[in-house]
């Protein structure tokens, strides 16, 4: 275990860090017991934790177990989440509630009863699509977005119908487009950053971040510098001028974080490698495996996620505004998606 300094912030800051239901919509860390206590270092709540990207049904199923493996040896720090009761259960005995999630549909290849089966293992959120086609649609980097399939749609409806958020991060613009269009329930981006800022490929237009929220859906603004204006020389700063863009567009109801955090995972090395290959042996989608990429300075690491809510502080916003966009927006949509009945 590697020691943790805290963070020194302002005693208000550190109380109203404390008394938040932080919820991140989206980590990808090399889990570990480190990273564990990286998450109660930085006071977290909740994360929805990426547990397929290219996997099919059986490497999932193994990716769960692991999880579960988990869940038994670091009782002390984390517990799994899948209900909105769980998440005050985590923030009540100090302990990191997680949601299993997925960046990918591909786990259930072309069953759509494996969904439900999915939900009952404690699958929350599913990305449709993770950068290139699959049977759902297309992912943004596939070089004919031909939008959500016949079996896309089934898909989304048998998410709406048991219970799991619809995440278009990764997606492309037609195919989100529609999924916004067609899903009876409200869909997220769990980590995406404003194309309005950075016309880079991977962030979003505002008229699909509009769309997303007119639906009654959520923005989690990532910390992936490329894809803020100031690269690898950003800061906490530049992540809430992002996050101040979003809250103008679309009203601090619809804003949260989702921070996209890789930590441990070398750079480069064979998993972030792998994450950038199609399919995750063919062809390099994206240098992003292989380059240096730094997040926001001040908000760098799990542990130093404390300084969001001093910046947060430091521009005046209100205790009630900062509540949301820390984690409570997110409860309130994750309660109405994992309840669809009621």
């Amino acid at each position: 275990m590697t020691a943790i300094t805290p963070v020194q912030i302002s005693p208000e800051a550190a109380a109203l860090h404390g008394k938040a239901l932080v919820v991140d919509a989206l980590n990808i860390c090399n889990w570990s017991r480190d990273i564990f206590e990286g998450w109660r270092a930085g006071g977290f709540t909740t994360v929805s934790c990426t547990c397929a990207l290219w996997e099919n049904f059986r490497d999932t199923i193994a990716n769960i177990v692991q999880w579960n493996r988990w869940f038994e040896e670091h009782a002390d720090l984390i517990m799994p989440v899948r209900t909105v009761a769980d998440i005050a259960t985590a923030k009540a005995t100090n302990r990191t509630g997680v949601i299993l999630s997925w960046q990918n549909s591909s786990s259930i290849e072309d069953q759509l009863g494996y969904i439900g089966i999915f939900k009952q293992l404690g699958v929350g959120i599913v990305q449709l699509t993770y950068n290139t086609q699959n049977y759902s649609g297309a992912g943004y980097l596939e070089p004919n977005d031909s939008g959500l399939t016949g079996f896309g749609r089934e898909v989304v409806s048998e998410m709406n119908k048991v219970g799991i958020l619809v995440d278009l991060s990764h997606v492309g613009d037609k195919t989100a487009a529609d999924t916004i269009a067609y899903s009876a329930q409200p869909v997220a981006y769990t980590h995406i950053l404003p194309r309005a800022l950075k016309n880079v490929p991977r962030n979003k237009p505002d008229e699909l971040i509009k769309a997303v929220a007119e639906k009654g859906g959520m923005v989690g603004l990532s910390m992936f510098s490329p894809g803020l204006p100031a690269g690898n020389d950003a800061t906490v700063e530049d992540y809430l001028d992002a996050m101040e863009h979003m809250i103008k567009l679309v009203g601090e109801d619809h804003v949260g974080i989702g921070t996209d955090y890789s930590q441990d995972h070398p750079r480069p090395g064979p998993f972030l490698q792998w994450c950038n290959m199609d399919k995750g042996y063919a062809r390099e989608l994206t240098k992003f495996g292989s380059v240096k990429i730094e997040k926001p300075k001040g908000v760098a690491k799990l542990h130093e996620l404390p300084n969001l809510t001093a910046a947060m502080l430091r521009r005046g916003w209100s205790e009630e505004t900062i509540l949301k966009l820390l984690g409570a927006n997110w409860v309130k949509l994750l309660g109405q998606v994992w309840s669809p009945s009621k």
